[in-house]
C-alpha cells in the first residue's frame, strides 16, 4: 500500500512538473482542452480576422454556440460590439470584423474569470479611437527606458526571418483592444524611413493587420536633409515638402493602412521646425498635409523643453497655447500626464483643456522608468486613473482629462490615448511578472476609461494566476496600494525628480551637476535649504499655478488648500510647517518614507503566504524582486532623510527605524547601467 501511495502522489505531481510557468502566456491562459466544434461557430466570410476569431473559439471556448454577425447599422459603436445570449447561443454583433474578434476576447475573458454567459446583454464602445503603444525601440535592438531585454523587433532578420512572437504580441494587444503601435523610439533615427526599413515595417504591418493593429512610425524632423540631401529640413521649403510627400506615397504603397507619424521635435536636442524660425504648427501641418490624402494623422509631442530660465513644468503650456487653432484637423497634440516627466506622482499637465480648438491626447508611461524599473512592483492603473479623473475646470466643473480627450467635451475628428510600452524580448515580456498588469491595465482603460483600478486588477489576477479568492483578494490589495507605496519611499508629498542622473534608478537628492543643465539636477527640483523644501510654483515663485484654470490656480497656490500629496510640487514649505494631522513637515516626510519601507516588507510577508496557490517559478521570481524592492526602499529612505536632515537639522522621530547607511557612503554609489541608454 505504501508503494502505491508514493506512485499515486508522483503521478499527481506530473502535470505540475511538466507545465513550467515562465510568464510567456501573459493573461491569455485559456483552457488547454479544445473548445467548441466548427459547427457551433456561425460566421459568414473568410477574412484573416474572422479566421482568428474562429480559431480562438475552437481552441478555447467551452460554452454555448457562438454566432458572429456584422451589421453596418452599429457603426456608431466604432469597433465596439454587442453580445446577447441565452442558454443555447451567444450572438456577437459589430459593424466591423475586428469588433467581432474583440467580442470573442470579451467572452473568453468572462469564461476565464468565471462569469456566467447564459444571459448576457452587453454593449461596448471604445473610449478612444486610437489606443496606441509607443515603443522606444532603437534600430540596433536596444530600448530606451527598456527593462525587459532587447527589442522584440529583429530588424536585421526582417523581412526574411519572422519571429513567432510578432503574432503573439499582436494577439495580446487585440485581447485588450489596443489597436495601434509606434514601432520605434521618439528619439528617432532618420534611417527608419529608408526603403529597406520600410519593407521590414511592411512585414510587421501585415502580421498585425488581422488583429486590428495599425502601424505608426516616429520620424526624425531632419530626415529630408539626412536621407534626401535637401539643403535643410525647413517645413516651408518646397523641396522639403516634396520629399515628405514622396515619402508618404512610398509608405502607403507598401502599407495602405499606415497610421501616421509620431514626432518629437525641438526637445532635448532633437531637430525641429524651430531650428528654422518656424513654429510647431508649421512643422506638424507640413507633415499633416502629406498624410491627409491617405487618412493618416500626426501625433505631435508637447514634451518640449530647452534649457531656459523658466520653470521646466511651464514650458509645454507656454509653447503650445499660443498655437491653439493653428493646427490641421489631422494633428493631435500628445501630452504627458504630468508637466515634468512621468514621475511617481505629478500634478496633472496644465496643457490639458488649455488648447480649446486642438485635439489633445494623453501620453502615459507603462515602462517604469521612474518607478523602480523592472525590479519594483508598482501597479499603475491608479496613476492612470488619477490623471484621467483630474478635473481641469477648463469648461467648468467636471471637465476631466478623460472627457477632454475622449471627445465628450471637445468633439474631435479623431481621439487617441497612448503609453510608452514596457515590452521586450524577455520570456515574460515585461521583466517583472506584475509589470504585465500595467500593459493590461492600459489596454483596458484605453478601451473603457470608466473601469476601476480594482476591476482591472481583479480580472488580471484571476486570468494570470488563479481565481482562488485566498490569493486574489490579498494580492489585489497589494497591487492597489503599490503605487502609493512607491511614492512614499521615493518622493512623498510632491517631491519629484530627485533620481540618480541618466538611468533614473535610485536616489540622488544631492545631485547638482556643475556645468550641466540645471533642470537635469535633483537640487533644481527639491530646492532644499535651512528654511524648508519644495519648488515654489506660486505667484511669488515660478507662477506655474497661473497655468491652471480657476479655482485650481488658487487652490494649488495657497499652502493651506493645496492637496498635501502635491504640496512640495507647488510650495517651498518650512520644515516646522504644521500639516493637517498635526505633524511638522519634517516629521511627515520621515513617517512617509518609513511607511513606504514597511509596506514593501508587508508585501514580502503577504507574497510568501501565497506560495501554496501558484506555480513555483513565478512565485520565486516575484519573491526575488520583492527582496530587491525592500532593499531599495531602505536605500531611498536613508538617502533622502539623511540628506534632507542636513538642512532641517531636526531629529528623525525616535519611533522610526534608524538609518542603516551613512550619507557619505550612499553618495559614493554609482550604478553601471549603461545598457539602459
Amino acid at each position: 500500500m505504501q508503494h502505491f501511495r508514493i506512485y499515486f502522489i508522483a503521478f499527481l505531481m506530473i502535470p505540475l512538473m511538466t507545465f513550467a510557468e515562465d510568464g510567456s502566456q501573459l493573461w491569455l491562459r485559456f483552457p488547454a482542452k479544445n473548445g467548441i466544434s466548427a459547427d457551433q461557430i456561425i460566421a459568414k466570410g473568410n477574412s484573416a480576422t474572422l479566421n482568428i476569431a474562429r480559431k480562438e473559439l475552437s481552441s478555447h471556448w467551452q460554452g454555448q454556440t457562438v454566432e458572429l454577425r456584422t451589421d453596418k447599422s452599429l457603426k456608431k459603436l466604432k469597433d465596439g460590439y454587442t453580445i446577447k445570449s441565452n442558454q443555447n447561443k451567444i450572438i456577437i454583433t459589430s459593424a466591423k470584423e475586428i469588433g467581432l474578434l474583440y467580442g470573442v476576447y470579451h467572452i473568453l475573458r468572462l469564461q476565464q474569470t468565471k462569469v456566467a454567459t447564459a444571459d448576457l446583454n452587453i454593449t461596448e464602445k471604445p473610449s478612444y479611437d486610437v489606443r496606441i503603444l509607443n515603443h522606444w525601440d532603437n534600430l540596433d535592438g536596444t530600448i530606451e527606458r527598456g527593462y525587459a531585454g532587447h527589442s522584440l523587433w529583429k530588424w536585421e532578420d526582417l523581412p526574411n526571418i519572422i519571429s513567432p512572437r510578432y503574432e503573439e504580441y499582436a494577439r495580446a494587444n487585440a485581447s485588450v483592444g489596443i489597436n495601434a503601435v509606434v514601432l520605434n523610439n521618439v528619439n528617432a533615427s532618420p534611417n527608419m524611413l529608408r526603403e529597406d526599413y520600410l519593407k521590414k515595417v511592411k512585414i510587421l504591418a501585415n502580421i498585425f493587420r488581422p488583429y486590428g493593429i495599425r502601424v505608426y512610425l516616429s520620424v526624425n524632423f531632419a530626415s529630408p536633409k539626412v536621407l534626401g540631401g535637401t539643403e535643410n529640413s525647413d517645413p516651408l521649403n518646397k523641396n522639403v515638402q516634396k520629399w515628405w510627400k514622396e515619402k508618404a506615397s512610398e509608405i502607403y504603397k507598401l502599407i495602405p493602412d499606415f497610421g501616421g507619424f509620431l514626432v518629437k521635435a525641438n526637445s532635448e536636442g532633437q531637430p525641429g521646425p524651430q531650428d528654422y524660425g518656424r513654429t510647431h504648427a508649421d512643422g506638424a501641418n507640413m507633415m499633416a498635409d502629406v498624410l491627409k490624402p491617405y487618412g493618416g494623422i500626426v501625433m505631435w509631442r508637447a514634451f518640449v523643453y530647452s534649457p531656459s530660465k523658466d520653470d521646466r513644468a511651464k514650458q509645454a503650456y507656454l509653447e503650445f497655447v499660443p498655437l491653439d487653432e493653428k493646427f490641421r484637423d489631422n494633428v493631435i497634440i500628445q501630452i504627458k500626464n504630468g508637466p515634468v516627466d512621468f514621475q511617481p506622482r505629478e500634478a496633472f499637465n496644465p496643457l490639458f483643456g488649455a488648447l480649446k480648438k486642438t485635439p489633445e491626447m494623453v501620453e502615459f508611461q507603462i515602462t517604469q522608468e521612474y518607478l523602480g524599473q523592472a525590479n519594483h512592483l508598482a501597479y499603475l492603473a491608479p496613476l492612470f486613473k488619477e490623471t484621467l479623473e483630474s478635473d481641469t475646470y477648463s469648461d467648468g466643473k467636471g471637465s476631466t482629462i478623460a472627457k477632454i480627450t475622449d471627445g465628450t467635451l471637445r468633439p474631435a475628428k479623431i481621439t487617441a490615448i497612448s503609453a510608452v510600452a514596457n515590452i521586450g524580448e524577455n520570456t515574460n515580456w515585461t521583466g517583472h511578472h506584475f509589470a504585465q498588469a500595467n500593459w493590461y491595465a492600459f489596454g483596458r482603460l484605453a478601451w473603457n476609461h470608466e473601469l476601476t483600478s480594482e476591476q482591472i486588477a481583479d480580472e488580471w489576477i484571476t486570468m494570470t494566476f488563479t481565481d482562488n479568492q485566498k490569493f486574489v483578494n490579498p494580492v489585489k490589495e497589494m497591487m492597489l496600494t503599490s503605487r502609493e507605496t512607491v511614492v512614499d519611499y521615493m518622493m512623498p508629498l510632491g517631491l519629484h525628480h530627485i533620481f540618480a542622473g541618466g538611468h533614473h534608478y535610485g536616489p540622488e537628492p544631492w545631485g547638482d551637476y556643475k556645468g550641466g543643465r540645471p533642470d537635469w539636477s535633483p537640487v533644481y527640483y527639491h530646492q532644499a535649504d535651512k528654511n524648508g523644501v519644495g519648488f515654489d510654483r506660486t505667484v511669488i515663485g515660478s507662477n506655474a499655478v497661473s497655468q491652471y484654470f480657476p479655482p485650481l490656480n488658487n487652490i494649488y497656490g495657497n499652502i493651506k488648500t493645496c492637496p498635501e500629496n502635491i504640496i512640495l510640487w507647488f510650495h517651498h514649505v518650512p520644515w516646522e510647517y504644521k500639516m493637517k494631522d498635526g505633524k511638522t513637515l519634517w516629521e511627515e516626510l520621515c513617517y512617509k518614507y518609513d511607511s513606504g519601507v514597511h509596506k514593501v516588507r508587508d508585501y514580502q510577508k503577504l507574497w510568501d503566504r501565497m506560495e501554496p496557490y501558484i506555480d513555483e517559478q513565478r512565485f520565486t521570481e516575484v519573491q526575488s524582486k520583492l527582496k530587491i524592492q525592500a532593499k531599495d526602499a531602505v536605500w531611498w529612505k536613508d538617502a533622502c532623510l539623511l540628506y534632507f536632515q542636513t538642512f532641517s537639522e531636526m531629529p528623525i522621530p525616535y519611533d522610526i527605524e534608524r538609518p542603516v547607511h551613512e550619507l557619505e557612503d550612499l553618495k559614493k554609489i554609482k550604478l553601471n547601467m549603461g545598457h539602459h541608454n
